[in-house]
């Protein structure tokens, strides 16, 4: 074939009944000019037409296995949801709620109730907001209590993690000014002490994250810090990041952190807690009610399906906290991962190699959680990201490893079957 012998856009797309048909023949055909250009044959022309608009309909987001072993992976999504917080998604989705209407009054309502009183009662505050994540629960608080004026941070606290994200910045746009006490590797709550001025405004205690340092190192205790808030009538924030509501190794919980005297405790709803996207602000009711009258406050709210999803993963929390996915992983024991790993490793005809799995999402960087994974051949690795469901895995000494504590039984199959089609 050479270039003369190509059809029009509009000859080519004319067999297709889909208003996607031209821009994928314009597509195709510009791809065959190159590759008549550099002697090869493009092959038949409508069956390429019909794959570009077959992959321009596909979903760009798309369901993903892990099997990387990071429980809480933030490219992959972070935390699966429960299933009773995909059934309640549904409902609120599917139809009319009363996300902001009182039935029994037959009044205006705020969304806030919907998710307020179970934080309450989990946490041990007096109030609670949520908006639409961490990043937006930080700048919130500083903009609503501390806007042009000074906030002491420790100079170790100043940290940067996922895409960017830095806690100057946040500051920086948030209106207020920053202030640094103490050094990177040890600050005291005497420095905060000496550092609190006319244009002192709060405290902030911001969670190191996905980093620690290590060695010669000392950082204050909330409730060091709260005494040194108290003793200048200064609210103490902490930003304790990916956050917690149950014990996991060293991370602190919010219901420990309000114990030790912070006044707000913001974190996220979608790492370690194992929910929906979200920002999660509780403590002192009135400086709640600052933050919910904010300007701001409206811009960063949550919506329905997040607060639908967040209200049911709270719930779980109550009576079932091991029916949340994200739970389930960190806490199963190991032994029921290898099981899993040894059941893969079968019908795939993999073997079993001992691993070591992680938090992710910024959470317990140095907690190493014992796992199991199936290895398999290294080149699967990029095949199995092309299959449908894709299958995320890790490659290691020449091996694809299929890391057993980030899939479920019930994925058990689906990565066997993927496994099989790849080969």
């Amino acid at each position: 074939m050479n270039l003369r012998d190509l059809p029009s856009v509009d000859e080519l797309a004319r067999v297709f009944d889909d208003p996607l048909a031209v821009d994928a023949a314009r597509a195709v055909l510009d791809r065959a000019r190159e590759e008549i250009r550099t002697g090869a044959d493009p092959g038949d022309l409508a069956t390429r037409v019909r794959a570009e608009i077959a992959a321009a309909r596909a979903p760009a987001l798309r369901r993903v296995v892990n099997a990387t072993g990071v429980i809480a992976h933030t490219n992959l999504g972070r935390a699966p949801l429960a299933a009773e917080a995909l059934d309640r998604v549904q409902a609120a989705a599917g139809s009319y709620s009363n996300l902001e209407f009182d039935l029994a009054r037959g009044a205006r309502g705020s969304r806030q109730d919907h998710v307020a009183p179970i934080l309450r009662r989990l946490t041990g505050a007096e109030a609670a907001l949520v908006v639409n994540n961490n990043a937006a629960a930080v700048l919130l608080a500083l903009a609503a209590l501390a806007e042009g004026r000074e906030v002491l941070v420790s100079r170790g606290e100043l940290i940067e993690i996922g895409d960017g994200f830095r806690i100057p910045d946040v500051l920086a746009r948030s209106g207020a000014h920053l202030r640094e006490v103490g050094t990177t590797n040890r600050t005291r709550a005497a420095d905060y002490d000496h550092a609190v001025g006319p244009n002192t405004a709060l405290l902030l205690r911001v969670h190191q994250s996905n980093f620690r340092v290590v060695g010669f190192t000392e950082h204050p205790t909330v409730g060091e810090l709260a005494d040194v808030a108290r003793k200048h009538g200064l609210p103490l924030v902490d930003d304790q990041g990916s956050g917690a509501l149950v014990a996991f190794a060293d991370e602190p919980t919010a219901r420990e952190s309000l114990a030790a005297g912070a006044d707000l405790v913001c974190f996220s709803g979608d790492k370690l807690l194992g929910g929906p996207q979200a920002g999660i602000i509780v403590g002192r009711a009135e400086l709640v009610e600052r933050l919910r009258r904010h300007p701001l406050q409206r811009a960063l709210r949550a919506d329905k399906l997040t607060l639908a999803a967040l209200e049911a993963t709270l719930a779980l929390y109550l009576d079932a906290p091991e029916r949340i996915p994200v739970v389930r992983m960190a806490r199963e024991d190991a032994a029921v991962v290898r099981e899993r790993a040894e059941r893969l490793a079968s019908l795939v005809g993999g073997d079993v190699e001992e691993t070591v799995a992680r938090a992710g999402g910024g959470a317990l960087p140095l907690a190493e959680l014992p796992s199991f994974a199936c290895a398999v051949e290294e080149p699967l690795a990029e095949k199995l990201r092309a299959a449908d469901p894709a299958v995320v895995a890790v490659v290691r000494d020449g091996r694809t490893l299929l890391d057993c504590r980030t899939i479920a039984d019930g994925e058990v199959e689906t990565v066997a079957a993927a496994v099989h089609a790849c080969r």
